[in-house]
C-alpha cells in the first residue's frame, strides 16, 4: 500500500507562485507578520504530522469503526491519542481570535494545511476540525458573555463544537425543523427536539461539547424565517459543579465510509441553551458555519483526489502489463504508466487534485479579505463567495468521486481489494456530494438563488477578471489555453442570459439546469485556474530554473485539461439548452410499477 506524502511543493507554487500570497498576506492584518518562511514551516510541521500520525490511523481506523455503548462514543484506537497531539501542538488556535487566545494568522493557511490532514485521514479530521466554524459563529453573533463562556475552550481544542441542523423528518428542508425552545425565565432555553447526522455529537476527545442548534422558539414564524440558533453544551458549566446536560447520544449511524467518524443522533430533553444572535435569524447566523464547511467539503473532496493520484501513480509506475505503444514487437511488458488510457485516467486525477487545489485556495484568499479586509474589500469579497462556494462545493465533490473511481480503475483488481486503500477512498470521499448540501441543492443556490438573483454583479466581476487576464497573458504555451478559456466564459454567461429568459416561463427550468450549470462553472473556473499556472510555470522556465521539469509538468498539466476535461462544457452546455420537457413531461405513473 502507498504511503501518503503530503504535496508541500504543489501547496507552496500554488499558495506563492500562481496566487501571491506573500503581497496578500502583508495587505492583511492579520497577515502582516506571516512569513512565507513562516507559512512553509507550518506545512511541513503540519505535513508530517499527517503523514506519520493521522495516515498509519487510517486503514486501522476504517476496520475497526467508532464505538457505541450505553449513550457513549469510543473512537478507535490511537485517535484520541493524535488529537491530544494536534492540541499539544498549538494547532487549533492557529488563525482564530487573538483575543480569545487564539494565534493571528489568515484563515487561507489553516485551510491550507488542513488538505493533508483530510487526504490522510478524513474521518479524524471530522471529529476536530468542526472547530472553526463553530468559533467563526460564536464570535460572530453570540454576546459577549457567550464568547468569553464558550469560544476561549473552543479555540484552544480543550472543548469541540458541532452543528445540529437536521432531523429525522425533513432532511436538507430546514423550513420544517420542529425543535422547541422555551424560555426558562432566567435569560436560557429550554431545547427538546431531536437532531440526525449529528458529526461527533457525542465522542471522547474532550471533556465538553458545544452544539450549535437550531430550533423554534414560541410562536415563531413558519417556514426558515422563524428559526433561532442556539448554544446547547453537553456539560453545562454554570450549573453547579458543571453538571451533564438534558441531551444524549441515541446512536451512531453505520455508513458506507468514514466509519472511523462518529455519526450521531442527538435527543434534546430539555437541554439548558443559549440564545446566538437574533430570534428568528438563526438561519443567518448558521451560513456563517455552514459556508465555512461549504468549503472545507471542497477541500475534503480535493483531497482524496490528490490522496488517489497518489495511490494510482505508485502502483502504475511498478506494474508491468502489456507492451508500449512504442516498443518494438520482441520487448517484454511495460509498466502501465506508458499506455495512453492509464496515462488519460492518471491526468484525470491529477488535473482534478491540482487544479481542485488552486480553486479552494483561490476562494480562500476571498474568505481572508471576508474576514479582515476594509469594508469594500469585505463586501466584494462576501459577493464573490456567494458564486465560487457552491461551485467549488458541487464541482469538486463530484470530480473527487471521478478520481478516486479511477484510482480503482487503474489498479485493475487490485483496486477493488482494501490493500491500497482505494476502495476506501471511494467509500469515504461519497459523502463529499451530499453533506452541507448535495449537488443539486449547490446548483439550485448558484443559478437560481444568486445569479439569477442578487449576485448577478459578482458573476459580471468574475468572468471580467478571467477575461481581464486572458487578454494580457503571454507565452506560446497560453494562447491556446486562453482562446479556449475565453470561449468558455463566454459560453456561461450565455447560458446564464437564456436561464434568466427561460426560467420566466419555466418554473421547472432552474431545477433541470442546476447540475450541469454547476459543473459548467466549475470546468470555467478550474479553466481560469490552470490558465494561471501556466503562467507562472512559462514565466519560471523563461527565467532559468532548476525545477525544470516540475514547472513543465505544470504546462502539460494545463494542456490536458484544456484537451480533454474543459470540453465538457459542451455536453453540459447542450442539456441546459434542451430545457425540463423530458423531465417534467412523463407522467409519475409512467415511472414504473409502484413498490
Amino acid at each position: 500500500m502507498h504511503s501518503y506524502k503530503a504535496p508541500i511543493r504543489d501547496v507552496r507554487f500554488c499558495m506563492q507562485e500562481v496566487l501571491g500570497f506573500s503581497s496578500h498576506y502583508a495587505s492583511l492584518p492579520t497577515g502582516a507578520g506571516v512569513s512565507m518562511d513562516d507559512v512553509d514551516s507550518i506545512l511541513e510541521a503540519v505535513g508530517q504530522f499527517a503523514e506519520e500520525v493521522l495516515a498509519p490511523l487510517n486503514r486501522s481506523g476504517d476496520e475497526e469503526g467508532a464505538h457505541f455503548e450505553n449513550g457513549k462514543v469510543r473512537s478507535p484506537r490511537g485517535f484520541a491519542d493524535a488529537y491530544k497531539q494536534y492540541v499539544d501542538g498549538g494547532w487549533p488556535r492557529l488563525a482564530n481570535p487573538e483575543e480569545q487566545g487564539g494565534e493571528a494568522a489568515p484563515y487561507s493557511l489553516k485551510l491550507a494545511m488542513s488538505e493533508f490532514m483530510q487526504a490522510a485521514n478524513h474521518s479524524w479530521c471530522m471529529y476536530g476540525l468542526l472547530n472553526d466554524g463553530a468559533i467563526k459563529t460564536l464570535v460572530s453573533f453570540a454576546d459577549a458573555q457567550l464568547i468569553e463562556r464558550f469560544v476561549p475552550k473552543l479555540v484552544s481544542g480543550e472543548w469541540m463544537g458541532t452543528m445540529c441542523l437536521t432531523e429525522p423528518h425533513c432532511g436538507s428542508d430546514l423550513s420544517q425543523v420542529r425543535t422547541r425552545a422555551e424560555p426558562r425565565g432566567d435569560g436560557s432555553y429550554s431545547i427538546s427536539g431531536t437532531k440526525i447526522f449529528i458529526s461527533s455529537g457525542e465522542q471522547d476527545f474532550s471533556d465538553n461539547i458545544v452544539h450549535l442548534v437550531l430550533a423554534r422558539l414560541p410562536d415563531a414564524a413558519p417556514g426558515t424565517r422563524g428559526i433561532s440558533l442556539f448554544a446547547v453544551p453537553k456539560v453545562d458549566d454554570q450549573a453547579a459543579r458543571g453538571s451533564a446536560n438534558s441531551l444524549r447520544c441515541l446512536s451512531i449511524e453505520h455508513k458506507m465510509g468514514l466509519r472511523a467518524s462518529a455519526t450521531c443522533v442527538m435527543a434534546f430533553e430539555g437541554a439548558r441553551g443559549w440564545l446566538v444572535g437574533e430570534p428568528e435569524r438563526g438561519l443567518n447566523a448558521m451560513f456563517v458555519f455552514i459556508n465555512k464547511s461549504r468549503l472545507g467539503t471542497a477541500q475534503q473532496a480535493q483531497a482524496h483526489a490528490e490522496g488517489a493520484f497518489q495511490s494510482a501513480l505508485a502502483y502504475a509506475r511498478e506494474r508491468l502489463a502489456g507492451r508500449s505503444p512504442h516498443a518494438s514487437s520482441s520487448g517484454g511488458p511495460s509498466a502501465l504508466i506508458v499506455h495512453p488510457d492509464i496515462r488519460r485516467m492518471l491526468l484525470t486525477q491529477k488535473a482534478i487534485a491540482e487544479g481542485g487545489r488552486a480553486l479552494v485556495l483561490y476562494c480562500a484568499k476571498w474568505v481572508d479579505l471576508a474576514d479582515g479586509g476594509d469594508v469594500e474589500q469585505r463586501a466584494l469579497a462576501e459577493q464573490r463567495l456567494a458564486v465560487l462556494t457552491p461551485i467549488a462545493k458541487g464541482a469538486l465533490s463530484e470530480w473527487a468521486s471521478e478520481a478516486t473511481d479511477l484510482g480503482i480503475q487503474i489498479l485493475g483488481g487490485h483496486g477493488y481489494m482494501k490493500e491500497w486503500g482505494l476502495e476506501q477512498r471511494v467509500r469515504d470521499v461519497r459523502i463529499t456530494r451530499i453533506y452541507e448540501g448535495t449537488t443539486g441543492i449547490q446548483g439550485m443556490d448558484l443559478l437560481g438563488r444568486k445569479l439569477l438573483g442578487p449576485q448577478r454583479q459578482a458573476l459580471t466581476e468574475f468572468s471580467a477578471e478571467i477575461l481581464a487576464f486572458c487578454r494580457q497573458a503571454n507565452g506560446a504555451e497560453l494562447t491556446a489555453m486562453t482562446a479556449r478559456l475565453v470561449a468558455a466564459v463566454k459560453i456561461w454567461l450565455e447560458l446564464t442570459e437564456l436561464a434568466a429568459e427561460r426560467s420566466a416561463s419555466d418554473p421547472a427550468f432552474v431545477g433541470a439546469a442546476a447540475v450541469d450549470y454547476l459543473l459548467l462553472a466549475g470546468y470555467v473556473s478550474v479553466g481560469y485556474m490552470f490558465a494561471l499556472s501556466a503562467q507562472a510555470a512559462s514565466s519560471k522556465l523563461a527565467d532559468g530554473t532548476t525545477e525544470e521539469a516540475f514547472y513543465r509538468a505544470k504546462i502539460q498539466t494545463a494542456q490536458f485539461y484544456f484537451d480533454k476535461l474543459l470540453p465538457r462544457i459542451h455536453a453540459h452546455a447542450a442539456s441546459i439548452g434542451n430545457g425540463s420537457e423530458s423531465l417534467t413531461g412523463m407522467p409519475e405513473a409512467s415511472f414504473g410499477l409502484e413498490v
